[in-house]
């Protein structure tokens, strides 16, 4: 890449930011600390394997007061099951919604089913979708003003052994309007998902 390639990139990445209205810092996570979301319309990024991607899930989770709407491909990770059981047991409303084949048909292993079987005993609403080849959106939406997106599958495998990223857009309401009517349209498509069995 040239240097005036570099610079055409480095104004259209700020373009972006400024038409998002998410002017702010851009943070690489470590360890989540406090649950408790920023202030201020900021950026915060992690990645995988061993840069923080799960904790910084995790710390998002952790920061809901009210909503948390979730959109997952596979769903097997352990941590982040367990964040949103602790935000379902303070008071936060949870809906998540996967995909069908490769958390119910695609699932040897049944780690994808234990999940799901342990945030929807919680009392989590759960609901599996066939409508696509994939439903590959990894997003969470919380109290209707903080996006997380990025590669991230909520999975054991994306934590510690995938190259991935997570990218968390802080304190933009405008924003997550938009991914709400997305993921709401991918909600009413799905089905009601039943568990079998109990407990994480």
């Amino acid at each position: 890449m040239t240097p005036r390639e570099r610079g055409l990139s480095f104004i259209v990445a700020a373009g972006l930011l400024a038409a998002f209205g998410v002017i702010g810092l851009l943070h690489q996570a470590s360890v989540a600390g406090g649950a408790v979301a920023p202030a201020d319309a900021t950026l915060e990024a992690a990645f995988a394997p061993d840069a923080g991607a799960e904790d910084l899930v995790v710390k998002v989770i952790g920061s809901a007061t009210k909503t948390v709407k979730m959109s997952a491909y596979t769903f097997t990770s352990l941590a982040i099951a367990r964040a949103l059981i602790a935000a379902k047991k303070r008071g936060v409303q949870i809906q998540l919604v996967a995909d069908e084949r490769a958390n119910l048909v695609e699932d040897p292993s049944g780690k994808a089913r234990h999940a799901l079987n342990a945030v929807t005993n919680a009392g989590i609403e759960v609901r599996l979708t066939s409508a696509y080849a994939l439903h590959h959106d990894k997003v969470l939406i919380v109290d209707s003003r903080h996006i997380q997106t990025g590669s991230f599958n909520y999975t054991n495998s994306a934590a510690s052994r995938n190259s991935e990223n997570v990218l968390v857009v802080w304190n933009n309401p405008a924003l997550a309007e938009i991914y709400l009517r997305h993921w709401g349209s991918r909600w009413s498509q799905g089905r009601d998902y039943h568990p079998s069995y109990t407990n994480l």
